[in-house]
């Protein structure tokens, strides 16, 4: 791997991650049709896109950090820890035990096409939502967090995925978006700390260096800072399902390919 295709896979990362198109699944095209992605890159990239959440959500970070020092889970942040632990928990336990399977079985062509049209279905559904309420239950934590963890599955998107089902929950769209991105951060690191303990050998034999690492999760940084803002203006504008538009035709066009034998 050179620096150009390190910056493409960051470019690639960037603007997919926050978008609810699935940045995994457009990896994964990209592995297929020109085997550049091991696994592990595609987990580091995962970095750039984590700085992005905690500088964009930064006081919400900094505000959740120190309730809970201060053991304070009264206050709107506070309440927000025992949120997070609890949506967090399936998506480790889903993570654990099925990761390594609903990776490999839905990575193929027509798999990532399937995947994608369930995506289009999923987002189109989120106009649906009728928003209602500002806090979220322990119960609405855990669908939302196995919503979270079936996002493994690579065509699936997990900021689409948490935002539809957190709006069909009748959360409120400024609340699900926050709550989505704030839960993503423990399974980014829980699966970065992972794959780099499990795979760190891997970078040397697939020919990953440290430029490329730098250059690519630059590149992720950079392009995911405004796909985020990008996301949050169509959501607050109730135009969140027009992703289905996308989701659905790339869908149908991996499926295509798959049939007519690529």
């Amino acid at each position: 791997m050179d620096s150009i295709q390190a910056i493409v896979l960051g470019f690639i990362q960037g603007v997919t991650e926050w978008l609810p198109i699935s940045s995994t699944g457009h990896l994964r095209i990209a592995e297929h049709f020109f085997g550049l992605v091991p696994v592990l890159f595609d987990v580091i990239l995962h970095f750039g896109t984590l700085t992005v959440i905690l500088l964009f959500f930064r006081k919400d970070v900094k505000n959740i950090v120190e309730a809970l020092v201060k053991g304070d889970f009264k206050s709107e942040n506070g309440k927000l820890i025992p949120i997070i632990i609890v949506g967090t928990v399936p998506t480790l336990l889903i993570g654990f035990f099925l990761g390594n399977m609903l990776d490999t079985y839905f990575s193929s062509l027509p798999a990532l096409g399937g995947g994608f049209i369930f995506s289009a279905v999923m987002l189109y559904g989120s106009k649906f939502g009728v928003e209602r309420k500002e806090n979220i239950t322990y119960i609405e934590a855990l669908l939302i967090g196995t919503a979270q963890g079936i996002a493994i599955i690579p065509s699936i998107s997990r900021s689409g995925i948490t935002i539809v089902a957190a709006l069909l929950l009748g959360i409120k769209r400024e609340k699900a978006f926050k709550l989505s991105f704030l839960l993503s951060v423990p399974s980014i690191i829980g699966a970065l700390g992972l794959t780099l303990y499990e795979q760190h050998q891997l970078l040397t034999l697939a020919g990953i260096g440290l430029t490329e690492i730098i250059v690519g999760v630059a590149a992720s940084i950079i392009i995911s800072f405004f796909a985020l803002k990008l996301l949050w203006r169509t959501l607050a504008s109730k135009k969140f399902h027009f992703f289905a538009i996308y989701c659905v035709a790339i869908g149908v066009l991996l499926i295509g390919l798959s049939l007519s034998g690529f």
